[in-house]
């Protein structure tokens, strides 16, 4: 089983003083199960890759007594990602896991890039887990599926996959995600699994495990699917987990008090309902929903006879259910409108079939890492005729006294981007998927630096987006009946 790490962020060779292994040694270290070497194969200024190759003892493992769900004589373990490399990890990066460096503390704080190859991992739910688990935390997932006798290709594709991970990020992150991902991916343990493994899990869980969409499956299989243990894990999650999308009452109310100069509020969602309806489109998605402000707006019209709702959020999911009133809706009402719960991280058949899709101030809540997989969702795998997406634009936060230059208008954003920004992000998305994309300003158009939010509007097939001249029209009609 092989594991490389590696890095360009210069100079690369401190990698060695992050992992507390010098670049120029072969070292071995010996383990329950058998040896671990670690060794360089690429050292230089501008790259370094650090190797982890464990040596598995197959027959050691039976006089162990391991109790893996395999045959005691042939089995893949010494092949394949495991909980082995996840106790290896452990016992031989522990202080990296850790994120101890004396030598160098500053950078061991620090983001930097790194890439993970895993030789051969199985992954019991196939690529789509792989994504699951890993794209949420910012990762950029490459996966090689290998099959299951080259000899004999009718026999298809195995499980088991060589996986690379890309991402910024402080290598004690890294090397967490991993311990704790690599024996849910095999959904298997080779040791016993009681209570401590709880503590374990919540203490590398700490920070990123209470808001991941699959955190569910994540403690599930690695408790090895022990129903008090993962109650107890669960519990003590939910207590701690953000609201990813949600709003406090102060962080929302200084938002507001930016956007009611403009009812900017009002102008956004009147936009959106107006472009949604220019284009005919009958089945209508609300990525992010949030509190339901957009569904009440569509519920009103007829023409959307199929309206779904989703949010990471549960909490939001409740406010909208209740804000709409849900329990008391007749039921003609009730049929043309559904909420789900769900992250725009992974594929969803769910979303599929409809004719457009509304993602309204949702994307600068993301981190910058995530967007690639958020496009898959969207327009690669849902693939609505329609996509409206609202942002708000950077250059007009100047025209806001209570802003603070240089900061974001909300504590939650990840980025605000400029009109050429975002532009160019936008029609990257319409080239690799095949849409055509306009732009239409949200709220007054300032000659210098533009409207304080701003629209793309992504179109494939025969449906017709309106000129900016109609759109601008039916806005504030529309928002006047919004207000």
């Amino acid at each position: 089983m092989l594991l490389t790490l590696t890095t360009t962020h210069p100079p690369a060779s401190d990698l060695g003083y992050l992992l507390h292994k010098h670049p120029a040694k072969v070292q071995t270290f010996s383990l329950a199960f058998g040896q671990a070497h670690v060794f360089y194969p690429e050292v230089s200024e501008a790259r370094c890759t650090a190797a982890l190759l464990l040596d598995i003892d197959p027959v050691g493992l039976v006089r162990g007594g391991s109790d893996f769900a395999l045959s005691q004589y042939v089995n893949d373990r010494p092949y394949v990602a495991s909980s082995f490399l996840s106790v290896a990890i452990a016992q031989v990066y522990g202080t990296a896991l850790n994120g101890v460096c004396k030598d160098r503390p500053e950078l061991a704080a620090t983001p930097i890039p790194l890439v993970a190859t895993l030789s051969v991992v199985p992954s019991r739910g196939g690529e789509d887990v792989l994504r699951r688990l890993f794209e949420p935390l910012g990762y950029q997932v490459t996966a090689e599926r290998h099959t299951l006798d080259e000899q004999f290709p009718a026999w298809g594709m195995s499980r088991y996959y060589t996986v690379t991970l890309t991402h910024t990020v402080r290598l004690a992150d890294l090397l967490t995600h991993l311990y704790v991902l690599i024996p849910v991916l095999d959904d298997e343990k080779h040791y016993y699994v009681g209570v401590d493994e709880v503590e374990k899990l919540l203490k590398r869980g700490e920070g990123w495990l209470a808001a991941h969409p699959a955190r569910e499956l994540i403690v599930t299989r690695y408790l090895k699917h022990q129903r008090g243990l993962k109650q107890a894990a669960l519990s003590r999650l939910v207590e701690d987990a953000p609201d990813p999308l949600a709003q406090d009452d102060e962080e929302e109310a200084a938002e507001r008090q930016i956007s009611e100069k403009v009812s900017l509020h009002d102008q956004r969602l009147g936009a959106v309902l107006a472009v949604l309806k220019q284009t005919g489109a009958q089945r209508v998605l609300d990525l992010g929903c949030g509190e339901g402000r957009l569904l009440r707006l569509l519920l009103a019209e007829r023409q959307f006879n199929k309206i779904l709702g989703m949010d990471v959020a549960h909490r939001s999911l409740e406010m909208a259910a209740e804000r709409l009133r849900l329990d008391q809706m007749p039921a003609h009402q009730r049929a043309r409108l559904e909420l789900l719960h769900g992250s725009l991280m992974y594929r969803d058949p769910r979303l599929e079939g409809y004719d457009a899709a509304a993602v309204v101030e949702v994307i600068e809540h993301l981190d910058p890492p995530r967007l690639a997989a958020f496009e898959r969702v969207v327009f690669g795998a849902a693939q609505p005729g329609v996509v409206i997406i609202t942002t708000p634009n950077r250059e007009y936060n100047v025209k806001w006294e209570t802003l603070p230059a240089g900061e974001f208008r909300h504590k939650d954003h990840r980025f605000e981007w400029t009109r050429a920004e975002f532009a160019a992000w936008a029609q990257g998305i319409a080239g690799r998927y095949s849409y055509r994309v306009r732009f239409l300003p949200i709220g007054p158009d300032d000659p210098l630096v533009g409207s304080p939010s701003q629209m793309a509007i992504f179109e494939r097939g025969e449906t017709e987006i309106p000129t900016k001249e109609v759109a601008v029209a039916e806005l504030w009609a529309a928002a006047g009946g919004a207000a």
